[in-house]
């Protein structure tokens, strides 16, 4: 579950991976049945702070994330991959 409860901490661990580097993340999300807004509010600032360290933040995720991502339409700002292969894929071509 991705909520108000454990997006600061998603925040904090993420964002210091994107600090330290690689800019490059993938963030597997692929066991998790729930994203609330604050969720949804943390993955955005996430990859804007990658996109401001020259890198990317690649989100595995399922069909019910997928939807609650679509439900706000943020698919098209999120990169939302259906596998991990697909986004190790898209990470090595950059």
């Amino acid at each position: 579950m991705l909520d108000a409860f454990s997006e600061s901490t998603l925040r904090n661990v993420i964002g210091k991976c994107i600090d330290e580097g690689p800019a490059h993340i993938i963030l597997d999300l692929s066991k998790i049945d729930f994203v609330d807004s604050s969720g949804l509010g943390a993955l955005v600032q996430l990859v804007k702070k990658a996109q401001t360290a020259k890198g990317s933040l690649q989100v595995v995720t399922n069909p019910r994330v997928t939807q609650t991502v679509k439900l706000v339409r943020l698919e098209k700002f999120l990169s939302l991959q259906d596998s991990l292969a697909v986004a190790e894929e898209n990470v090595k071509g950059k």
